[in-house]
């Protein structure tokens, strides 16, 4: 298929180097992938060596308060996230092993269809077909029309090489990230510009697609900044109740409706007058 043998021809000599790609240890594979949803690689990077260096392995994470975890989580936005990845360190202890099927990963806190796959392709090697923003952007535009997430979730699993699965998916990755982009995207230097039913002509058919990320919504003044300021200031000391309207920089009720929405997600404890990380 000329898809796969040309991106494969293009990406193995340029394949970013990221930490995470030297690395075949489920947890650590998971971290990067559960750090990397909403989150940029250069500021991953740094964190993800942290983490692993105080959470090398599931029996450590699951041994340690969720606040440990949240704690060096701190910067990183969405602590959603470092609870699920906390979970799923006592799960995978419970189970005795690091599930190495779709199933398996699927029935693990917080891990989805993407993160599964990404698992089971990067970690294990697996013949999985991973599709995250990047790829199903260049489907879309390659197929020159909107994908609903099982359509592109099939054509990515047609696609995909037998027995090549982990270089397959990251120089897809590679690909959507470095050429075929969001907006500018490189289409004269892209190996598959012959073949793409759209090559920057016209309307973007990835817009709206199945999959591709659409563009955030505004972080200055929202309620997701607030409770971050609130779990900031949580890492360092517990705070008052009754102070968390000053600290989260809202109205009363405004910050005790985001307070007991956190205490509620299991990110934060309420002892008393007193609010501190669990």
């Amino acid at each position: 298929m000329t898809l796969t043998g040309d991106v494969l021809t293009w990406g193995l000599p340029r394949l970013r180097d990221l930490p995470w790609r030297q690395t075949r240890d489920p947890w650590a594979v998971l971290v990067s992938e559960v750090m990397l949803q909403q989150t940029q690689v250069p500021r991953v990077i740094p964190k993800w060596h942290a983490f692993l260096d105080a959470f090398p392995t599931t029996e450590v994470c699951a041994a340690a308060p969720l606040g440990d975890v949240l704690r060096l989580w701190q910067g990183l936005g969405y602590p959603r996230r470092a609870r699920n990845l906390h979970a799923a360190a006592a799960a995978v202890e419970q189970l005795g092993m690091f599930p190495a099927t779709l199933e398996g990963l699927l029935a693990l806190p917080g891990v989805g269809a993407y993160t599964a796959r990404a698992v089971l392709a990067f970690a294990f090697e697996a013949d999985a077909a991973v599709v995250d923003t990047n790829i199903a952007r260049i489907f879309a535009r390659y197929h020159g029309r909107r994908l609903t997430t099982r359509e592109v979730q099939r054509l990515a699993d047609d696609a995909a090489p037998l027995g090549d699965a982990w270089a397959w998916n990251q120089c897809l990755m590679d690909l959507g990230a470095v050429l075929c982009r969001p907006t500018s995207p490189s289409c004269a230097d892209c190996p598959l510009t012959g073949s793409c039913a759209w090559h920057g002509e016209g309307e973007d058919p990835a817009v709206g697609s199945a999959g591709v990320s659409r563009t955030q919504a505004r972080f200055d003044g929202s309620h997701r900044q607030a409770r971050g300021r609130l779990m900031k200031a949580l890492s360092q000391s517990a705070v008052r109740r009754s102070d968390a309207a000053i600290v989260m920089q809202r109205d009363r009720n405004t910050a005790d409706a985001l307070v007991t929405a956190l205490v509620a997600e299991g990110l934060v404890v309420c002892q008393g007058e007193l609010l501190q990380l669990p």
